[in-house]
């Protein structure tokens, strides 16, 4: 199964023995960019302290000039899983930094689900896994598999520093509206649902009546949809319905359609705790509940209890609670079982901690 990810280990390791280049940072993407926020706030910090040199390693594109260069990279930053690394030598004076693109601590992920003999290799290649709070250590530890916690530095999220810069909230908003020819007095409403292993309930149509939904609120709000990649396989027979609905899927800058947007609903993406630092009202709407807990992931938290937000579990409730003043929710004690800090220097410190050599 691993046999693609040892021969690149293997092949890697012929140029790791170079010497390091100590400008040289190499950032490990996919070529879609889908995790790219935390590696571009990093760089951006990066190039305010010095003259480095940027390497994109593309795990989908390979490439024999960038893969010398990342072995001669004095600094490597990913974001996302990388198996290969179970298998590459790095040199000692190389620093491998996982970023992780998803802040805090919500549904299982990793070792917490699947294979943990392959990441405990890849956590031997790590040498620090940045987080948002001392209270999840534990649980990346078990994700990560890393045995050695003071690998662990709750630093803060880099891409979450984007909300505290100087955005002109209502510029952006007009700039959305215009581009779908919407009426600006209506408020925007983010669908924001997950992928789930268990095909049937992916296609969220089944379970979202647009028709009523539209009915019911349209005069007041539109609804905009972010699906994750894998779902928009199953929603293709709905999409004659897409008058009910704006499909944002592709839209290029996810942050800034949570800053523009007023209500989340989402089910159990960690897009929620990212948009709890706007602290504005999150819905979710979790129709599948009950097989989510028996058959999929599940979660680090309590589901009924612990989330700041409203839960639905059909299209009628989802209506009725939208129809309602929404009910307030203690974002504050939330924010601070998933974040240490939230003041928009996550960037600053993470590349402070790295370039004065990880003290």
């Amino acid at each position: 199964m691993y046999f693609k990810h040892k021969v690149f280990g293997k092949l890697f390791n012929i140029f790791s023995k170079s010497s390091i280049d100590d400008n040289l940072v190499s950032f490990i993407i996919d070529s879609n960019k889908s995790f790219s926020g935390n590696l571009n706030f990093v760089k951006r910090e990066l190039e305010k302290r010095g003259n480095f040199e940027f390497n994109y390693f593309y795990k989908d594109k390979f490439s024999i000039n960038k893969l010398k260069k990342l072995a001669k990279s004095h600094y490597v930053f990913l974001n996302d899983n990388f198996f290969p690394l179970a298998f590459m030598n790095f040199n000692k004076d190389t620093t491998v930094i996982q970023l992780w693109h998803a802040p805090g601590a919500f549904k299982k992920f990793g070792a917490s689900i699947e294979d943990k003999e392959m990441l405990l290799k890849v956590s031997a290649s790590t040498d620090y896994l940045i987080t948002t709070s001392k209270n999840v250590e534990n649980y990346y530890a078990e994700a990560f598999q890393i045995k050695d916690k003071s690998k662990i530095k709750p630093l803060g999220l880099p891409r979450a520093d984007y909300y505290f810069e100087n955005h002109d909230l209502d510029y952006l908003k007009k700039l959305f509206y215009k581009k779908y020819a919407l009426d600006e007095n209506k408020k925007i409403i983010l669908y924001a649902p997950t992928f789930r292993e268990n095909e049937e309930f992916n296609n969220v149509f089944n379970y979202l009546n647009l028709k009523e939904f539209n009915e019911n609120l349209s005069d007041d709000y539109i609804l905009v949809l972010r699906l994750h990649p894998k779902i928009k396989n199953f929603y293709g027979a709905n999409i004659t319905d897409s008058e009910f609905y704006i499909d944002c899927s592709d839209y290029e800058n996810e942050q800034e359609l949570l800053l523009i947007s007023d209500i989340l609903i989402t089910d159990y993406s960690s897009v929620m705790i990212e948009f709890s630092l706007l602290k504005k009202p999150i819905i979710f709407f979790a129709y599948d509940l009950d097989n989510y807990l028996s058959n999929e992931r599940g979660f680090y938290i309590d589901y009924k209890n612990d989330l700041p937000g409203a839960i639905v579990y059909d299209s009628n409730q989802l209506i009725e609670c939208l129809s309602c003043d929404m009910p307030s929710h203690d974002f504050e004690n939330f924010l601070k079982t998933q974040f240490d800090y939230i003041d928009g220097n996550s960037s600053k410190r993470v590349v402070d901690f790295i370039l004065n050599g990880g003290i």
